[in-house]
């Protein structure tokens, strides 16, 4: 009540609540759709090149809290630096889309990805280890884990130990259903 129509939450977009709504995507198993707006949320999308830019107004690497919906403001950013929108859009990213979810001393990869990507990979530092991670998408489905394959060997669970041993490990991650 305290803002203008189409300013601040009463904007065209109220990244907090949008971010829990493709949240909601990827719980559903809607990868595509999900990586669609989630790439309409990342702020660099709304700077691609000048124009959109300066229709953005504020910093294209920061998450804006809201985006104006009403003239002469339209397309305009808000509250920058200043919203825990950020954190929830790299949740969304890492944990709901790509899969990435630390659990205590363990590693899940379960991703919601768009059906045409083939794979992609993530090398991620254990302390002292390396975890080079492939995760492949042959049957091009956006979610549902295969197998796992750790330096070669089947993982029997879902989950990937994490050790402290100096060593690196290649993960393999293939999508599709299950034999």
């Amino acid at each position: 009540k305290g803002y203008p129509p189409g300013i601040r939450e009463n904007g065209g977009q109220y990244t907090h609540a949008a971010i829990w709504a493709v949240l909601a995507l990827t719980k559903l198993g809607y990868g595509t759709d999900a990586y669609r707006q989630f790439d309409f949320l990342n702020p660099i999308s709304h700077s691609m090149n000048l124009e959109q830019a300066n229709r953005y107004v504020v910093e294209p690497y920061v998450v804006a809290a809201d985006i104006y919906s009403t003239a002469p403001h339209i397309g305009h950013g808000g509250w920058t630096w200043y919203t825990g929108s950020s954190g929830w859009l790299f949740r969304l990213g890492m944990e709901a889309i790509l899969g990435f979810k630390l659990q205590g001393e363990t590693l899940q990869i379960d991703p919601c990805i768009p059906k045409t990507w083939d794979g992609y990979k993530i090398t991620y530092k254990y302390n002292h280890s390396a975890y080079h991670i492939h995760v492949k998408n042959p049957d091009h489905v956006e979610t549902g884990v295969k197998y796992i394959t750790v330096n070669g060997d089947h993982l029997d669970q879902d989950r990937i130990p994490l050790k402290d041993d100096l060593e690196s490990y290649e993960i393999e991650v293939v999508l599709g259903q299950p034999d």
